[in-house]
């Protein structure tokens, strides 16, 4: 055949055109056993290697997980600021499943438990003076704060700032600083805020144990199965240029336990000759009165120097607050539990703590300087800073005592109905600070708890006041049984429903009827939910403070 050859055995061999580099066609090279076997070899390690590549890139085997997407700065900053509100996020989106799981269980713990605490403790605030929750509030802040500070830094490293160029490392690492002061911050200042109340505690409120005037405190029953308690509220001016103590400003808040009403008494400062109680020992030395032998008698507000100044008839020394309480409880016939002494400038600076006093000012009144050159407050409703409130309550210049007396009561009703937990919480260090400078109280630290909750039900509970001052009372020679009888009767109005107005509406005459009588028909009004009218201590009544002081 064509294109045929021989071979040298002679046999025949067809032979293909020859195809690319000269090899035959159709014609497979000869390969041996080695070449056949390496071939496969190196075909399976191929598609090892390939496959290790794959599972890399997905983020199996030894090597580091790679995102779905390469983190840029401000992805970098957002997961880490993310982390700080919801721990454990940063670690999530780095592929640290168990970590950020640990972390978010943790937090959700410590939410569920502080929820449950609150819960359980919602009809109790005063449980936040208790020494045990103040000092491991103090703690666990101080821990928050650390453990904080460190997941902010934890989870940013998580996040692998080093894959970005250092431009973005510099401006990361800036940024994240700032965040852990900012995290750190409301750990630091409520950790600074509870210990400065502790302070605060320990350095006004003393322990009963401590005090033999004062009763011990029973935790089940606080109160002593009474159902009234009495305040004597003391305003002291103890300037630098002064001797001693003068109780300038004296007030007695008889309060109601279980619905907070309160009925103010104001006794003037020159109330002449106060009897004091026979369990006293002054009585002995002042039988007809304290110093009814002198030609002008001793005033009410001599009687706490007096007795300080005088240990050996007052029965032992610093019993000044002993007798003045002793004095106006005989005057009103009034158990006097506990007394709390403010130096005028402390009660300024708690003023301005809670963000000033708005009060309704009848007419001017001039303050302070050479016959009140310092200043006017205006009349109308005022917003007044603490050195205003004060002046407010003491000036005298174009008045008497007795009008600043009954200024007197309207600054203490209002600063009992404008110091609400909202600004006390917002200004707590400002009045823990300014409590401080309260002279004296003998109001035990084991009473704390309760008196929290008594002073929120004085906050939104009816207030009323009785001044004994003239033409009823006339402080130079007082009618002691009328003032006892006013004091009763004003205790017992205030626990009196409140009285509904009787309104008249004239009755329409039918049509046609010429005859009808045209006399009004009476028709009992609804009770009212405002306070009533006020009284006219003319009828041995006690005042509404919301209708005196608007």
């Amino acid at each position: 055949r064509a294109g045929g050859q021989t071979s040298p055995g002679g046999d025949r061999t067809n032979t293909l055109p020859s195809g690319r580099g000269g090899q035959p066609t159709g014609q497979r090279p000869a390969q041996g056993p080695g070449q056949k076997t390496g071939q496969k070899t190196g075909q399976r390690s191929g598609q090892r290697g390939g496959l290790a590549a794959r599972l890399a890139g997905l983020g199996g085997g030894n090597s580091a997980p790679q995102f779905a997407r390469p983190l840029t700065l401000a992805s970098l900053l957002g997961w880490t600021a993310l982390s700080v509100f919801v721990p454990g996020a940063a670690h999530l989106r780095a592929g640290r499943r168990r970590t950020g799981l640990i972390l978010i269980g943790l937090f959700a713990t410590t939410l569920l438990a502080l929820l449950a605490f609150g819960l359980a403790n919602r009809d109790n605030l005063g449980i936040v003076t208790r020494d045990s929750v103040m000092i491991t509030t103090v703690v666990l802040a101080s821990l928050g704060a650390l453990s904080w500070f460190a997941l902010a830094v934890s989870s940013y490293v998580t996040l692998g700032p080093k894959r970005l160029d250092q431009r973005g490392q510099v401006i990361s690492g800036i940024l994240v600083g700032l965040l852990c002061v900012v995290v750190m911050a409301p750990f630091a200042l409520s950790a600074t805020s509870v210990y400065a109340a502790w302070d605060t505690k320990k350095h006004v409120f003393k322990s009963a144990e401590n005090d033999p005037d004062v009763a011990p405190i029973k935790e089940e029953d606080p109160w002593s199965g009474k159902d009234r308690v009495n305040f004597l509220l003391i305003g002291g001016d103890a300037a630098g240029n002064r001797t001693g103590v003068r109780t300038d400003s004296m007030n007695v808040a008889s309060v109601h336990i279980p619905t907070g009403t309160t009925v103010l008494f104001s006794l003037p400062r020159n109330l002449q000759h106060v009897r004091f109680p026979p369990s006293s020992p002054l009585r002995r030395h002042f039988p007809n009165g304290f110093m009814a032998e002198l030609p002008n008698g001793g005033l009410l507000n001599e009687v706490w120097q007096y007795a300080n100044d005088h240990p050996e008839q007052a029965g032992g020394r610093n019993k000044g607050p002993r007798a003045l309480m002793d004095a106006i409880g005989y005057t009103l016939n009034l158990d006097i539990d506990y007394y709390v002494l403010m130096n005028m400038y402390g009660f300024a600076d708690l003023v301005d703590a809670i963000g000033g006093l708005t009060i309704h000012v009848q007419q001017d009144v001039k303050w302070g300087g050479l016959y009140g050159t310092a200043g006017t407050i205006r009349a109308g409703t005022r917003k007044l800073s603490g050195e205003e409130a004060l002046w407010y309550g003491r000036s005298r210049v174009g008045s008497d005592d007795f009008s600043r007396m009954g200024r007197q009561r309207c600054v203490i009703g209002a600063f009992a109905q404008q110091a609400t937990p909202q600004k006390i919480l917002a200004n707590f260090t400002s009045i823990t600070s300014a409590t401080k400078r309260l002279a004296y109280t003998n109001i035990p630290q084991e009473l704390l708890e309760p008196l929290v909750e008594l002073a929120l039900k004085v906050k939104d509970a009816r207030m009323s006041s009785v001044q004994f001052v003239p033409p009823r009372f006339w402080p130079g020679n007082p009618d002691w049984a009328k003032i006892q009888r006013a004091s009763a009767k004003a205790i017992q109005d205030s626990l009196k429903p409140r009285r509904a107005k009787a309104a008249t509406q004239a009755a329409p005459t039918p049509s046609g009827d010429s005859t009808a009588s045209a006399s009004p028909t009476r028709v009992r009004a609804a009770k009212p939910t405002e306070t009533p009218t006020r009284n006219s201590q003319a009828a041995d009544g006690a005042e509404s403070l919301e209708e005196l002081c608007g």
